[in-house]
């Protein structure tokens, strides 16, 4: 799933390519891709760009001009805003095209097509449909039901205390920084970064953490900032499907820890792994292979 930095510099570059773009027509070939009714998708027809924007792992596209006064009616209301909030899930993509999809584009979910023949596609790889989008009014994102329940942005990173209060759970870190409702922004990739600059065990309780380890957790964070800072330098115009992430611990499983040496370890998981450093993060100790726990139950 993209996280905080690879949203982003999505967002970023979104926003440069599709500033005063005016919107011609809204398809949504994804039968559940849209989420909200009033207003509708076609709502967008004849406004223009005039931004974007990120909340948490979410991009947010916003739109100026004639709103519609019902939802059957486009084009012929007063001037105003909308938001498009979108949720990539683990494979949805948001991309400007210079070229229009064929609707026969099983990957397309939702289509929303510029007078300039440019096309603005939210692309979902895979079988599963779980790829979103919502359009709001003024004040209609951060009332969203999952907007709602967002703890802080991980970057910039938070006051200290608020990032105490945050992790003061009798929770393992790996889970508990990947909980939106904790902290905003970090998921499976990043949150191994973080915990390794902090020098912290994944599976330490968050509320025995004493005050040191909470302010080497807090300045961790530093590395959200430059992965984004990362991407600025190497990143074009448009963002690639894979994008070149500077991940030190993360799936590096078997190589040699950037800062001690020490071969960096994995621990597995259903649908997904933790790395760490057992020199750096786990006072030396190599963690139990849950896979093989299983096994010998």
């Amino acid at each position: 799933m993209p996280e905080l930095p690879e949203v982003e510099i999505t967002a970023r570059r979104l926003g440069a390519a599709l500033d005063g773009a005016e919107v011609e027509s809204t398809l949504a070939p994804g039968m559940v891709a849209v989420k909200t009714l009033d207003p509708m998708l076609n709502a967008l027809e004849g406004m223009t760009v005039s931004g974007t924007r990120r909340v948490g792992k979410m991009p947010v596209v916003q739109f100026s001009g004639p709103v519609p006064t019902s939802p059957e009616r486009t084009g012929s209301g007063a001037s105003g805003e909308l938001e498009l909030l979108v949720h990539l899930m683990s494979a949805g993509r948001l991309h400007v095209f210079d070229k229009r999809a064929s609707l026969k584009d099983r990957a397309s979910r939702v289509l929303i097509r510029l007078t300039d023949g440019r096309e603005l596609r939210l692309r979902e790889f895979g079988t599963k449909q779980r790829a979103w989008t919502k359009l709001y009014r003024p004040g209609g994102v951060e009332a969203d039901e999952m907007v709602e329940t967002l703890g802080p942005e991980a970057w910039p990173a938070p006051p200290l205390e608020r990032l105490a209060e945050a992790v003061d759970q009798p929770r393992q870190l790996h889970p508990l920084l990947r909980d939106q409702r904790a902290i905003a922004g970090i998921g499976r990739s990043w949150v191994d970064e973080v915990l390794w600059e902090a020098k912290l065990g994944p599976f330490r309780k968050g509320a025995e953490l004493d005050a040191e380890e909470v302010e080497r957790l807090h300045a961790a964070l530093h590395v959200l900032g430059d992965a984004i800072d990362h991407y600025e330098e190497v990143v074009g115009e448009r963002v690639p499907d894979k994008l070149p992430m500077p991940l030190r611990v993360h799936r590096r499983e078997g190589e040699p820890c950037p800062r001690c040496g020490t071969t960096i370890e994995a621990v597995y998981f259903a649908e997904h792994q933790t790395n760490y450093c057992p020199t750096c993060q786990t006072g030396g100790r190599v963690l139990k292979d849950r896979r093989l726990s299983r096994l010998l139950k």
